[in-house]
């Protein structure tokens, strides 16, 4: 079901129902700028950057003008049909499905976030850190450390399964009240149309109040991997955001993706505000983590974002260090058959050092690269 098609609301009542952004401005003629040829070739650049290296990427620079054009011509004709996508696991703690698209297609996916994402981003929260510019861990990690030192309970939520969980009318919903371009529309519908059934197998069905079989099929999930998929986890999630701020009044409180803090003084506060969120989500065809999302004092310490966050300090979480302590023991294997350089595993060290240098890790640090410096010295 594409935009403008029928069938049952998406946002049946309550805050959604004409959606926050009922006043806002909406944008149309988009279409032009998006499959003009500076723009593509921004994409692909942006695409390319730091891959280069590899087949895909490569062959398509050999030809690069030959394939930007067809693109752009198969972008104007409305010919253009996004490929294959290619998927495997990973341990990020949890297990999760990435999905990678074909190189061409992660062009189309940066040519449009280039028109659109401007648009977007002027209406989503400060306090909003995941993909964004001049965002990002670490810096939601200071702001969740402030807030701590000024109240004395949080809440902390993550949504369960929510990259398979997004409900395509409802993402289609929100952006349509900005995105009034028919044509830029159909091409959202293509890419959301593509992956629809990459993450079929990690979704567990949920049923909300007033479901029947349609329910059952009806087209969810965003390839993780995309640049789309984190683009418009912002956008669904904002419909939250915007909940907490404007209606609950949460003068502290933070997003990274799907996972999120309220703080408070006082716990009934917070418990009536997950109410709120758990109501909220629902609305939008998400549910809570309820084990994990709960609310406690700050001083027991916050796990976020692979650290535990105290009013006075911040502590590396230990799954975080034993992975890290693992991948040194492959690196110094690599460089004992050849397979890595020093400078290579200097520079994955670099990495996780600046990382962790965010916490009070020093004594860990230390203990880590001394027991496992690679043969020949340590990394340069």
């Amino acid at each position: 079901m594409g935009f403008g098609e029928g069938g049952e609301a998406p946002f049946p009542g309550g805050f959604f129902q004409g959606g926050w952004q009922a006043l806002g401005k909406v944008y149309r003629d988009l279409y032009p700028a998006l499959t003009d040829f500076q723009n593509l070739l921004c994409a692909y650049r942006k695409a390319a950057s730091g891959k280069r290296r590899q087949s895909q990427v490569a062959g398509f620079e050999f030809e690069r003008e030959k394939h930007l054009l067809q693109l752009q011509r198969e972008l104007r004709a409305k010919t253009y049909r996004p490929g294959p996508y290619q998927s495997f696991y990973i341990r990020d703690p949890k297990r999760r499905l990435v999905s990678a698209a074909p190189f061409r297609d992660r062009v189309v996916h940066h040519a449009l976030c280039n028109i659109i994402e401007p648009l977007f981003e002027r209406t989503f929260i400060g306090d909003s850190y995941a993909n964004r510019v001049g965002k990002g861990t670490h810096r939601a990690l200071d702001r969740a450390q402030a807030f701590a030192r000024r109240y004395r309970y949080v809440l902390q939520c993550d949504v369960r399964e929510f990259f398979p969980s997004v409900d395509h009318a409802g993402l289609r919903a929100v952006i349509a009240r900005t995105i009034a371009d028919p044509d830029v529309l159909w091409l959202i519908d293509a890419i959301l149309d593509n992956g629809a059934d990459v993450l079929r197998d990690e979704y567990t069905m949920v049923y909300f109040p007033g479901d029947d079989l349609f329910a059952i099929n009806r087209p969810r999930g965003l390839p993780i991997g995309n640049l789309t998929s984190q683009f418009w986890a912002n956008v669904y999630l904002n419909e939250l955001d915007q909940l907490v701020k404007r209606v609950l009044r949460c003068p502290a409180y933070l997003r990274y993706v799907d996972d999120f803090l309220l703080f408070a003084d006082d716990k009934p506060t917070l418990w009536a505000w997950k109410k709120a969120v758990r109501e909220c989500l629902a609305e939008l065809r998400l549910t809570l983590h309820e084990r994990s999302s709960t609310v406690y004092p700050v001083t027991a310490g916050i796990p976020f974002l692979g650290f535990r966050l105290y009013p006075a300090h911040r502590r590396l979480r230990r799954r975080n260090g034993v992975a890290f302590s693992r991948r040194l023991r492959r690196w110094r294997a690599a460089v004992a058959r050849g397979d890595m350089d020093l400078k290579q595993m200097g520079r994955q060290i670099q990495g996780w050092v600046a990382h962790a240098a965010h916490g009070d890790t020093w004594g860990l640090r230390r203990a880590l690269l001394s027991r496992h410096s690679p043969p020949g010295g340590r990394p340069s």
